[in-house]
């Protein structure tokens, strides 16, 4: 029988050298397959595209002035959602999808939309929420449903394996890819989520702050 701290340390063992040896993952930008275009979709249009209503909405908050109506405790509420939608799409980049990730996953996904509904009640009493805001809400409330579709749709065997209560330890425990994605791929999302969710938001928080200690 294997004792708890030694299958820790394997798994640590595994993520220390997650990207030695492995081969890549492929994503076909030509490929016609079914799997391919779900696997494109996600990687190169849900996640990335994620940025685009990120934007807006924080846009939208800059100009009906958060920081002087529902302020810091509305901004706190996006850094939560933010979080709640950043665990479960880094866990999909770089581990394997077994049980426990799609566990998160649909965790996640439910905290997010009910975070979300906290959040538009707060916001409608403090401040005005105008219906573009609330359509730009209705995007960022469905694409963490839509990245935890097609992940379940390119790995439904882990899927089956979730619903019956896993195989074995290895699918609940936080391993890495097989085949990691590339490098630069990772980088590039980096970036791009640090520009266009990281630092507005972090930006509100921080005049939000600023605004009620000068109050």
């Amino acid at each position: 029988m294997a004792l708890p701290g030694n299958s820790l340390t394997r798994s640590w063992q595994r993520w220390r050298h997650w990207r030695q040896g492995r081969d890549r993952l492929p994503v076909s930008l030509t490929s016609t397959g079914t799997e391919d275009a779900n696997r494109r979709f996600l990687l190169y249009g849900v996640l990335p595209l994620w940025v685009v209503p990120a934007v807006a909405d924080w846009w939208m908050h800059r100009r009906t002035r958060i920081e002087h109506t529902s302020g810091t405790k509305e901004s706190v509420v996006h850094a939560l959602m933010m979080t709640e939608a950043g665990i479960p799409v880094l866990m999909g980049l770089l581990a394997r999808i077994n049980p426990l990730v799609l566990s998160v996953m649909g965790g996640a996904a439910a905290a997010h939309s009910a975070t979300a509904l906290y959040d538009v009640t707060l916001a409608v009493e403090e401040r005005e929420v105008r219906p573009v805001e609330q359509h730009i809400h209705s995007f960022l409330e469905v694409l963490p449903l839509s990245g935890l579709a097609f992940t379940a749709c390119l790995h439904s065997d882990e899927v089956r394996a979730t619903l019956r209560g896993g195989r074995g330890p290895d699918d609940w425990r936080l391993l890495p890819k097989d085949r990691p994605l590339s490098a630069a791929y990772l980088a590039g999302l980096g970036v791009v989520i640090g520009a266009g969710v990281v630092l507005p938001y972090a930006e509100e928080l921080r005049r939000c702050v600023r605004a009620q200690r000068s109050s």
